[in-house]
């Protein structure tokens, strides 16, 4: 079945809308297993300035690139004003995602302080955020604590976070050193998270131990590099810096063996390989809007498109009518075993309504 222009036009803005709405104590109700680590209204709390939020900002500005609606632009811009003063409070590669925003909204207005704030930002992570000793971004979150318990952790997550903000900063400065490190370390994370045996790739990985922590082939971590790579990619190709053989080579063999763990309805299962696990929307519209960007610029053949339009289906189906994005896991840190990731609680996130929304948006561009 193919969705028409007005469905997929009536569904973004459903997702939208939710994305946007004070859900108040509503959110708070969620009750959630032990293995979780949010709590309250953590998944819809969209005026913190950190990950979760950014991701949704980030599928906002994507939405406005495909629809032209005005209100999605003039809540970005109501956002910032709002929030901005907190882009300083966390230091850490995961608070990268909302600065993801600000080259857009520096093209579309021309207002000099979104380009100071964003390469205030792209200085910070270019040369003074922490790294691992192969030379990878070490994966940070919202804690000063997080730079010990994570030393020398590489995170499927920080490509989307933190790496494709660094892409788009030589478009926004003429430096081509900052896309030059998106690629690098796209690189170094591809190198070290892609599963010699499956093509797919794992969670983490530790690069004092050697090993790759839970050893669990995450779906949404998959979709972190199915769908940052070929933005990142196409931001590479903008400024005439082209990615290297082997992120392309590493690429395609993830595209080509992430299909094979697709479900007969379009969906990924939470971890790839256990078909047994509930599945997942967020990363099945990751990784469905990954491949149609893919395809789109050619890093992938055309007939993986059919992969892309069946996740595309069976996401629209876990689309409520309140515009709310079910079967979403929660906040998802590298668990001690690969059960336990079976065992997290689904509820409504601005990453799995941001996921589903660039998903939505990349099919509405692709038909205009």
């Amino acid at each position: 079945m193919t969705l028409s222009d007005s469905t997929l036009s009536t569904l973004a803005d459903r997702v939208f809308t939710f994305m946007i709405a004070d859900h108040g104590e509503q959110a708070g109700k969620v009750i959630r297993h032990a293995a979780d680590c949010h709590a309250g209204d953590w998944g819809m709390a969209i005026h913190h300035w950190d990950w979760n939020p950014g991701v949704g900002l980030i599928a906002m500005s994507a939405y406005f690139e495909s629809s032209h609606e005005g209100q999605v632009q003039a809540y970005l811009l109501e956002w910032m004003r709002n929030n901005a003063h907190k882009r300083n409070d966390i230091q850490a590669v995961n608070a990268t995602a909302p600065f993801g925003i600000l080259p857009d909204l520096y093209w579309r207005t021309e207002d000099p302080a979104y380009k100071e704030m964003a390469l205030s930002w792209g200085d910070w992570v270019l040369d003074n955020a922490h790294r691992t000793q192969a030379g990878a971004l070490q994966h940070t979150v919202n804690s000063v604590e997080s730079y010990d318990k994570l030393k020398d952790q590489v995170w499927a997550d920080t490509i989307f976070m933190a790496v494709l903000f660094l892409a788009k900063l030589t478009r926004l400065s003429g430096d081509a050193a900052y896309v030059r490190e998106a690629l690098r370390q796209l690189e170094l994370h591809l190198e070290v998270l892609q599963d010699a045996e499956t093509g797919v790739l794992f969670h983490g990985y530790d690069c004092a131990t050697g090993d790759h922590l839970s050893g669990a082939r995450w779906t949404r971590g998959n979709a972190w590099l199915a769908v940052g790579t070929p933005m990142i990619v196409e931001e590479a190709r903008k400024v005439g810096v082209p990615a290297s053989a082997a992120v392309l080579n590493r690429y395609d063999t993830l595209v080509r063996n992430i299909v094979k763990y697709q479900a007969t309805n379009g969906l990924w299962h939470t971890v790839m390989d256990r078909p047994s696990f509930y599945q997942e929307t967020s990363g099945s519209a990751g990784i469905a809007c990954g491949i149609a960007k893919a395809v789109k610029l050619g890093l992938v053949e055309a007939s993986y498109m059919r992969y892309a339009e069946l996740g595309l289906q069976g996401v629209v189906g876990q689309i409520a009518d309140t515009g709310e994005v079910l079967s979403v896991s929660g906040g998802t840190p590298i668990m001690d075993t690969v059960e336990d990731y079976n065992e997290l609680t689904c509820y409504a996130t601005l990453y799995g309504q941001g996921l589903t929304l660039m998903l939505l948006a990349e099919f509405m561009q692709e038909r205009s």
